[in-house]
C-alpha cells in the first residue's frame, strides 16, 4: 500500500477497532484478457469450496453488495475513515472493478456470509491486474477472525501499483507481529497474474505465482480461523484494480 506503516496503522485501525528477493518470472501466459476462467477441481489436500468469475453485471452504484452478496462481504462505507466500497466496486466485462479516485477505498472478504470467516488452512487464489493508481496500492490478506494480530498475517500479494506485488509473511509472537518475511515477485501489476496461498494449519505455507512455487514457509503459520480479505488505500492517482477470479479451497488432511 502507500507504504508498509501507513497500511499497518490502516489495518489496525479498522481490523481492531524485511529480506527482498528477486525472482524473475513472466507474465500469466493464460491470457491477456480478464475473462479465465477459475480453476475446477480438487487439488491433492485441498477441497475446493469456493470459486467466482464475476459473471454477473453489477454497474450501478451499490449493486456489487447485492448481487454477489453470497461471495463478498464488503467493508460497511465510510468504515475507519477510508472504504467506499458501495460507490468504488462494481462488476464489469467478467472481472470485480475496483475504481481509484485517489479519495474512496475499497475493501471486503471473499467468501459467504458465514463461510468467509472459518478458513483453517486451505488454498486462496487470485488473478488480478492494475491499471493507472501509482502512489495507491492493494493488500490482499488472510487475517485472523479473531482480530488478534498474534494468530498470524499473511499478505499476498500487496504492494503499490507503480511496484512489484510481494508476499509478507508476519511473525506471530506477540509484541513482534510487525515483522515479517518478505520477498519481491520481480512481476508487474500491469500484467495478468495469479496468485495463490497454499496454508497447512501449523504446518506450512506454500506461495505461488502463475503456479510456481515462489517460497515455502514454515515458521509462524497460523492455526486458527482466518479471512481471504483485500484492501486498496484512497491515496494516489486514478485508475483500476481489476479481480478476473478468486477461487478458495479447503484443507483436508
Amino acid at each position: 500500500m502507500q507504504n508498509r506503516t501507513t497500511k499497518r496503522a490502516a489495518l489496525a485501525a479498522v481490523l481492531l477497532s524485511a529480506t527482498l528477493v528477486a525472482v524473475p518470472l513472466q507474465a500469466d501466459t493464460t491470457a491477456s484478457a480478464a475473462t479465465v476462467s477459475a480453476p475446477v477441481g480438487n487439488i491433492k489436500h485441498f477441497k475446493q469450496v469456493f470459486t467466482q468469475n464475476f459473471g454477473k453485471a453489477a454497474a450501478a452504484k451499490g449493486a456489487m453488495a447485492s448481487t454477489y452478496a453470497k461471495s463478498w462481504q464488503p467493508y460497511p462505507d465510510g468504515m475507519g475513515g477510508m472504504y467506499w466500497s458501495g460507490s468504488q466496486v462494481s462488476v464489469r466485462n467478467g472481472s470485480m472493478d475496483v475504481a481509484l479516485d485517489g479519495k474512496h477505498g475499497a475493501a471486503g472478504t471473499f467468501g459467504t456470509p458465514s463461510g468467509a470467516w472459518g478458513n483453517v488452512g486451505g488454498k486462496f487464489t487470485v488473478r488480478a491486474r492494475a491499471t493507472g493508481g501509482t502512489g495507491n496500492g492493494a493488500a490482499f490478506i488472510l487475517w485472523p477472525t479473531s482480530n488478534t494480530w498474534s494468530e498470524g498475517e499473511i499478505d499476498y500479494p500487496e504492494a503499490n501499483f507503480e511496484s512489484s506485488p510481494m508476499l509478507h509473511h508476519h511473525s506471530m509472537r506477540a509484541g513482534s507481529e510487525a515483522n515479517a518475511m518478505s520477498l519481491s515477485t520481480n512481476v508487474s501489476w500491469r500484467d495478468w497474474h495469479t496468485y495463490s496461498i497454499e496454508w497447512v494449519p501449523g504446518k506450512s505455507v506454500k506461495y505461488r505465482l502463475d503456479s510456481k512455487v515462489i517460497k515455502i514457509v514454515k515458521k509462524d503459520v497460523p492455526r486458527t480461523p482466518h479471512r481471504y480479505m483485500f484492501q486498496v488505500g484512497n491515496w494516489g492517482a486514478s485508475g483500476h484494480l481489476y479481480i478476473d477470479y478468486v477461487t478458495m479451497y479447503k484443507y483436508v488432511a
